[in-house]
């Protein structure tokens, strides 16, 4: 009678862990998919951007679009395991959102540690890029225009720059240095923008990086309260000998 009393008082726990966790499972989904667009958005956005870095940075976009697909997938199998209140499921929910976090936070600490890296290797990277500018018509010298049109920028620090260019002897400033839409590349300083682009672009990465890293620092923390409740079902289920009928 004891041990029978004992499930019976269990059960009230037991189905509270399932509603609270299938509650989190629905959020956790979401963000997944908030990490897919936010992965999608980088790329379409910060492309430009990244080109300038070296290739694996580019992959960037294509991590957070891999992290979101995982975990979709990932939640709608924790939803299916809390549903079937099975123990080894949940503890295998509960062990791929450790594994991600984990994952997650080695990402966040490598990126934390290597943002000067990062700047810096954009900055040399964009100076190479202007001095060997159409050169070849490859995507970085796409990269610099588009920049330069966006934040109305020109040169690395400004627009002195591109002085010492094979570009700017032949053909003078290239139409994206210009401060009007249609006017003609030359040479007279008044016609194009005198401010530089790194410092502009540093801005803009900061700022729109730091959305990205907000969102995913966010989704990592959020994490934990699943493994939490993931834990503890499974663990009331094993101990108790819950079943549903």
């Amino acid at each position: 009678m004891a041990s029978s009393s004992r499930r019976l008082q269990t059960k009230p726990v037991i189905t509270c862990f399932k509603s609270v966790l299938l509650i989190y499972t629905f959020i956790f989904w979401i963000t997944g998919v908030i990490l897919l667009v936010v992965g999608i958005w980088g790329k379409v956005s910060l492309e430009n951007y990244f080109s300038l870095l070296n290739e694996k940075a580019t992959n960037v976009p294509f991590v957070l679009i891999g992290t979101g697909t995982v975990i979709i997938l990932l939640g709608t199998f924790g939803c299916f395991a809390t549903c079937r209140a099975s123990a080894w499921m949940l503890k295998l929910y509960a062990m791929f959102l450790t594994l991600i976090f984990l994952v997650e936070l080695v990402a966040a600490i490598v990126g934390f540690v290597f943002r000067h890296e990062i700047k810096n290797n954009f900055e040399n990277n964009y100076e190479k890029t202007i001095k060997q500018y159409n050169s070849t018509g490859d995507y970085r010298s796409a990269a610099v225009d588009k920049i330069q049109n966006t934040l109305h920028c020109c040169g690395v620090t400004d627009y002195r720059d591109w002085k010492n260019t094979n570009y700017y002897s032949e053909k003078g400033f290239p139409k994206s240095c210009c401060k009007l839409e249609n006017c003609s590349p030359q040479r007279d300083p008044d016609k194009v923008n005198n401010e530089g682009c790194f410092k502009k672009v540093m801005t803009v990465i900061e700022a729109e990086m730091g959305v990205v890293a907000g969102i995913s620092f966010g989704v990592a923390c959020f994490q934990l309260i699943g493994i939490f409740l993931a834990y503890c079902l499974s663990r009331a289920i094993t101990n108790n000998q819950y079943e549903i009928v």
